[in-house]
């Protein structure tokens, strides 16, 4: 029987290249998404897979999504925490809100979900979660304090709730991707653009299905030993 995998923010972008990934691995897939429902219908009709509509920014709605998706597809036996949004802005320009909603939305629903999905896992010995954490979480950002502080929140979420996983055999990872070509990045001015493509060794922007791969074979079975990482797949511009 297949196991079912559920992708944050997984009609649109990397999420959506996750999801074609994970359905081309013999997954049942199962895509979130937030807003924008006309988005979601295309993609669902264009893909053949499910999309269910909840914020995962909000735990009740996480907790009654899963159990939906529970009931109606199957246990959920992996979680890719993709789902993520900006609100940029220097500190002293930052809203109070700004700050709030990206750590609820970016680091919260990473506990939201696993908190939901984590008792069946452990249930069934066995799980894989995987976070979708960014290289401005490693290295920062001028302009972005709330999104860098939310993505290094999830790299060390990951090491800890690795550490509380592993005896059931559930793999906790983050992957952390560098300046990937999607819509959001190509919404950046062009000339800023050509700057940061220029700080990247590999002298490009990488692509959706680059950090599709690596959620494939961290989501494997053959990943059972790999467990509290983060993969950075960013072209070379940050090594540590």
């Amino acid at each position: 029987m297949a196991r079912v995998a559920i992708v944050t923010g997984g009609t649109r972008g990397i999420g959506r290249a996750i999801c074609e990934a994970l359905e081309a691995d013999g997954f049942k897939v199962v895509a979130n998404y937030a807003g924008n429902e006309e988005k979601a219908r295309a993609f669902t009709e264009e893909t053949g897979i499910p999309a269910y509509k909840w914020d995962v920014g909000d735990h009740e709605a996480v907790v009654d999504g899963c159990a939906q998706v529970a009931s109606e597809i199957g246990p959920i036996d992996v979680v890719v925490n993709n789902a993520g949004i900006t609100r940029d802005g220097t500190l002293l320009k930052m809203s109070y809100d700004d700050w709030t909603d990206v750590m609820r939305v970016n680091l919260g629903g990473c506990f939201n979900m696993a908190k939901a999905c984590f008792p069946a896992m452990k249930d069934a010995k066995w799980g894989r979660i995987i976070n979708i954490g960014s290289i401005n979480g490693q290295a920062g950002q001028y302009g972005q304090v709330n999104y860098a502080a939310a993505k290094s929140g999830i790299h060390g979420f990951t090491k800890a709730l690795a550490q509380e996983g592993a005896r059931f055999n559930i793999t906790v990872n983050a992957i952390a991707p560098g300046y990937i070509d999607t819509d959001m990045v190509a919404a950046v001015p062009e000339n800023v653009l050509e700057k940061i493509v220029a700080r990247i060794p590999v002298g490009r922007l990488g692509q959706a299905s680059e950090i599709a791969r690596g959620v494939s074979f961290l989501a494997s079975e053959q990943a059972g030993f790999v467990t509290g990482s983060t993969l950075s797949i960013n072209g070379g511009q940050h090594m540590y």
